[in-house]
């Protein structure tokens, strides 16, 4: 079993224990019918991932005019929310298109998902209202660090 599947594990039998439904867990829960969204989440947010870790997804939110939404999933603040079309905006066609392969739908569905999730994710990681001086870390710190909360949490 790899890593991804034990963390996967974890999480799923975390949520079904989990009688608050707040947090993370909650975010799984949602995300249950469809778990390569959590891998796909990782990716965009590993340092060695597509975007360029943490930094490089605060910095196309900055340019397309979304830096505040970020910072407020960073921040101990309410999520300000965003649409399917901000997240096309951030990402591109061309990467919206690659999380859609990856999920198996189509990328207006996929543009979806990730306004949906990608704000509370983040929220979760970053516990504190900082985010780490030297972002996530590659994957496997990232699934690291996302085994930690289902831990705790």
């Amino acid at each position: 079993m790899g890593l991804f599947d034990q963390v996967l594990g974890a999480v799923l039998n975390n949520v079904q224990s989990d009688s608050n439904g707040g947090g993370l867990s909650s975010l799984i829960s949602l995300a249950a019918n469809n778990p390569q969204l959590i891998q796909v989440a990782t990716q965009l947010l590993s340092n060695d991932g597509e975007m360029g870790g943490l930094a490089g997804l605060t910095q196309k939110f900055q340019e397309a005019g979304l830096g505040q939404a970020l910072s407020s999933w960073v921040s101990s603040g309410v999520n300000q929310a965003i649409t399917p079309e901000n997240i096309q905006s951030v990402l591109g066609s061309e990467a919206v298109s690659g999380v859609a392969s990856r999920l198996g739908v189509d990328p207006s569905q996929a543009s979806d998902m990730l306004a949906q999730y990608l704000p509370g994710i983040i929220d979760s990681l970053t516990p504190d209202g900082q985010a780490p001086e030297q972002g996530f870390g590659n994957t496997a710190d990232l699934m690291g660090m996302l085994g930690g909360l289902i831990k705790t949490s």
